[in-house]
């Protein structure tokens, strides 16, 4: 899914529209060079950002490839759909929650439960005016490509990119981020979630810090993500739901940095960073977080 290259695209529109309004059309050529320097910049800035926050299936594939089992009670019941469509930070957020949650059951092969979660994705499409990104037609297609995992990511990739229309829209910058941190969050949630949700008493903890360093590793990959998301909304309108989003993830940012993973990693001590004991805080304003995009 390339939510990352569709937000750039989104963003760079919208940062030279802004640019365009400046001025008069007979400063035009004097303000060309100031402003061409800082443009460059941004843009910049901004790929940046984008292009490091994972897709939609990203982190769910790396959980599939740990081995960890498929935990259905970390999804976002798509029964809630209604509950969103409503408001459209709540349909943009919980859209991208959903896609994130289609990404977890194609990983798993859960292919007919992820075409009953387009359902939802669809609802959430046309409240927010993204006409034919989850039309009929490609339902269709779905149901017939069910057996192919490959044929629905692409199918899926194909949904997602008529999205680039509503997203290029300058006004609508705020809502493209949400559905980023919506899928971003989700996934982050699924991780830590597989890890909270595994027996306490199953093995003794030298065994039980083995058996979870992969989803770990996981979670502790993401920091550097959770310092871009947080700068993406940091750029867009501060008002509710981002203005808490931020707050809780400037807590998240610093549960990362308490854990100095680079530095013992440095040191050849990164083995003390991997027990699932460092990762409560940080579970804990996942927790947060998704509860607020999702109830």
């Amino acid at each position: 899914m390339k939510f990352k290259r569709l937000i750039f695209f989104c963003l760079s529109g919208a940062l030279a529209v802004t640019l365009a309004s400046c001025g008069g059309s007979s400063d035009k050529k004097n303000n060309a060079d100031e402003f061409t320097a800082p443009e460059d910049s941004l843009k910049e800035q901004i790929e940046e950002v984008v292009y490091n926050i994972p897709s939609p299936s990203e982190i769910p594939y790396l959980l599939q490839t740990t081995g960890a089992e498929f935990n259905e009670s970390l999804l976002n019941p798509r029964t809630k759909v209604d509950q969103y469509a409503a408001r459209t930070d709540k349909a943009a957020l919980n859209l991208g929650v959903y896609a994130a949650d289609i990404g977890y059951l194609t990983s798993y092969d859960k292919t007919q439960e992820a075409i009953d979660y387009l359902g939802a994705c669809k609802t959430l499409a046309d409240n927010l005016g993204i006409i034919g990104s989850f039309d009929g037609e490609i339902l269709k297609k779905f149901e017939a490509n069910i057996s192919n995992k490959d044929s629905l990511t692409h199918l899926l990739d194909k949904s997602i990119k008529k999205t680039e229309i509503f997203l290029k829209d300058d006004s609508r910058n705020k809502l493209s981020s949400l559905i980023v941190a919506g899928s971003f969050i989700e996934g982050l949630h699924i991780s830590t979630g597989l890890i909270k949700t595994y027996p306490q008493n199953l093995l003794p903890t030298d065994q039980r810090i083995q058996v979870l360093t992969p989803l770990t590793r996981v979670v502790l990959e993401q920091k550097k993500s959770v310092s871009e998301l947080l700068k993406m909304l940091q750029t867009v309108e501060q008002t509710e739901p981002v203005t808490t989003m931020v707050a809780d993830l400037t807590a998240l940012e610093k549960a990362y940095a308490a854990l100095n993973i680079e530095e013992k990693i440095k040191e050849n001590r990164g083995d003390l960073i991997l027990s699932d004991k460092n990762l409560v805080e940080i579970t804990s304003i996942v927790e947060k977080l998704r509860k607020g995009i999702t109830e």
